[in-house]
C-alpha cells in the first residue's frame, strides 16, 4: 500500500507506530569514527541462528585477525573469526549478551600488530565471478544478517530448487529508534552496498530489486536514486516512517504488495531480503575475501555524552565503548539493541558486541512502570503489524494456558514490541509471549524424550 504526499510517493503497511521522538537526531548528523582497537575480545561461537560453530583454537594459540577460529556446523550455521591478531588466553562459555544463555567464547589478547591471516584482504576480480563462488566466499566469511535477525546469508541465498526467487528487497528503513549505524553506512559506502546487492541478485539468478528507504532517510534516497537512475531493473522506494517499517513481512507487503503468513519465509512469495549492512558485507567478502570481523555501531542516549557510531571490531567488551562515548553516570538502563526489540542488560562485565549488534542504548531517566489488569481499549490489536490479538495473548500466557496461547496464534508474534509500547495498562505483552514461548519449547521436548523412551 502507498499514498502520496508533497509529489512523493511513500510505501507503507497497515497496523504499526508512530514513536514519539526516535531519537536518531543525537547521531545522525556525527561523522562515523574507528573505536580503538580492544585489548581483548570475547568472541561467542553463537552469534547467529542455527548451530553454534565449533571452536578451532585452545588456549595459547596464537592467531592473526581473519584466521577462522570457529567453523560452522550444520546447515544453517556460520564461521566466526578473528576479530584482532594475538594469542588465545581462554575458551570458556559465557552468557551471551542477546539471550543470557551461555554460549562458548574465544577470548583473544591483542599484540602489537594487526595484521591479516594469509589469504585475506586480497583484491579479486569480480567481473566474471559464477554464483556458485560468489555464495561460497559468503559462507566462508561468516556473514549473516546484520540488521538485527543474524540469520546466515549463505543459507538465505540458497534457495531450495522448486522456490523462484524473482526479486531481491534491501532494506534501507533502519525503524528501529535511536539507531542510525546504517543510515552512514548508505549515505558513506553506496556504490559498495549497491554492488553487494548486485552480487546476491546474481547468485541467486535474480533479475530485479527493490530498496527501501524511510522518509527520515530522504538525501539517502536521493543518493540511491541518483547512483541507479539509469538502472532500471532496481528501484528505490522512499517509505512512510512507521515501526516496524524494515521488518521482512512489512517490507515485502509496503514494496512488493505480496502477503505471507509469520510463520513462512519470504521465498514463499518469491522473494529474499538483505539488510544493507548485510550488502555491504557481501562486498567486502567477494571483493577482497574479508570475513566479517567489524561493523558499525551506534551507542547512543541521554545516559553517555558523546553519543557516536563506531566502527568496532566484533568481541569488543561493551564497557570500552561506553567508556569512548563517555557514559555518565546515575544510569539506570543499558539496552543491547534499540528500545523497541533490544535486551536490556544485567551484567556489562562479560558483554561483548557480536555480528547482530547494531547499537548501544544508555538511558538515564527510564521510567518504571506498574502492570495493570487488560482495560480491553483494543490499542494493541490496532497496532499489532501481524493481526494478532495480543491482549488475549497476553492472558492466556500470563495464566499459563499455552494450549490456548497455541490456539491463538501466539508462534506467530515476531515480538516487535508495538503492543507494549501503546498499552496504556502497561503490560508487559512481549515478556509474556517469550515466557510462553520457552515453556512451549520445553514441553514439546520434553514430550520428545519421552516418546523415545517408550
Amino acid at each position: 500500500m502507498s499514498f502520496v504526499k508533497s509529489g512523493l510517493k511513500y510505501r507503507t503497511f497497515a497496523g504499526g507506530i508512530h514513536p514519539l521522538d526516535d531519537g536518531k537526531a543525537l547521531t545522525r548528523n556525527k561523522r562515523e569514527i574507528a573505536a580503538p582497537l580492544p585489548k581483548t575480545v570475547s568472541l561467542f561461537m553463537s552469534q547467529h541462528i542455527g548451530a553454534p560453530a565449533k571452536p578451532l583454537v585452545k588456549k595459547g594459540d596464537i592467531v592473526r585477525k581473519g584466521q577462522l577460529i570457529g567453523e560452522l556446523q550444520g546447515f544453517i550455521s556460520a564461521n566466526v573469526h578473528a576479530s584482532i591478531s594475538g594469542k588465545v588466553v581462554e575458551v570458556t562459555p559465557l552468557p551471551l549478551p542477546t539471550t543470557g544463555v551461555k554460549s562458548p567464547a574465544v577470548i583473544i589478547e591483542r599484540t602489537e600488530e594487526d595484521l591479516w591471516v594469509d589469504g585475506a584482504d586480497i583484491v579479486s576480480d569480480i567481473d566474471s565471478i559464477s554464483p556458485n563462488e560468489i555464495r561460497q566466499r559468503i559462507k566462508s566469511a561468516g556473514i549473516v544478517g546484520l540488521g538485527g535477525a543474524t540469520f546466515p546469508t549463505h543459507v538465505k541465498l540458497s534457495p531450495p530448487k522448486n522456490k523462484i526467487i524473482d526479486t531481491v528487497v534491501m532494506n534501507g528503513a533502519e525503524c528501529e529508534p535511536y539507531l542510525t549505524c546504517d543510515y552512514h553506512l548508505m549515505l558513506n559506502k553506496p556504490q559498495e552496498i549497491i554492488l553487494g546487492l548486485k552480487l546476491a541478485m546474481k547468485c541467486i539468478g535474480c533479475k530485479k530489486a527493490h530498496i527501501g528507504i524511510e522518509s527520515n532517510k530522504e538525501d539517502v534516497y536521493r543518493l540511491f536514486k541518483n547512483i541507479l537512475a539509469d538502472e532500471s531493473d532496481i528501484k528505490v522506494d522512499l517509505m512512510e516512517v512507521k515501526y516496524p517499517q524494515g521488518a521482512e513481512h512489512q517490507l515485502i507487503k509496503a514494496l512488493l504488495d505480496r502477503e505471507f503468513k509469520p510463520t513462512q519465509l519470504p521465498l514463499e512469495v518469491g522473494a529474499v531480503v538483505i539488510n544493507v549492512g548485510t550488502a555491504f558485507a557481501i562486498y567486502e567478502a567477494v571483493k577482497f575475501r574479508r570475513p566479517l570481523i567489524q561493523r558499525l555501531v551506534t551507542v547512543t542516549g541521554d545516559g553517555v555524552e558523546n553519543p557516536q557510531n563506531f566502527m568496532v571490531r566484533l568481541g569488543t567488551p561493551i564497557k570500552q565503548l561506553l567508556e569512548e562515548a563517555r557514559i555518565s553516570t546515575n544510569i539506570s538502563k543499558v539496552i543491547f539493541g534499540g528500545p523497541m526489540m533490544g535486551i536490556a542488560q544485567s551484567n556489562l562485565d562479560t558483554a561483548a558486541t557480536v555480528k547482530g549488534t547494531g547499537g548501544i542504548l544508555v538511558l538515564k531517566g527510564a521510567k518504571q512502570w506498574e502492570s495493570h489488569a487488560c482495560i480491553r481499549c483494543g490499542r494493541c490489536i490496532d497496532s499489532c503489524p501481524y493481526g494478532l490479538n495480543p491482549s488475549e495473548l497476553s492472558i492466556t500466557c500470563e495464566a499459563k494456558e499455552f494450549e490456548l496461547a497455541l490456539e491463538n496464534n501466539v508462534m506467530e508474534c515476531k515480538e516487535c514490541g508495538c503492543c507494549t509500547y501503546v498499552c496504556p495498562a502497561k503490560r508487559p505483552i512481549v515478556h509474556l509471549i517469550k515466557f510462553a514461548k520457552a515453556e512451549i519449547a520445553k514441553q514439546t521436548a520434553q514430550r520428545a524424550v519421552q516418546s523415545q523412551q517408550k
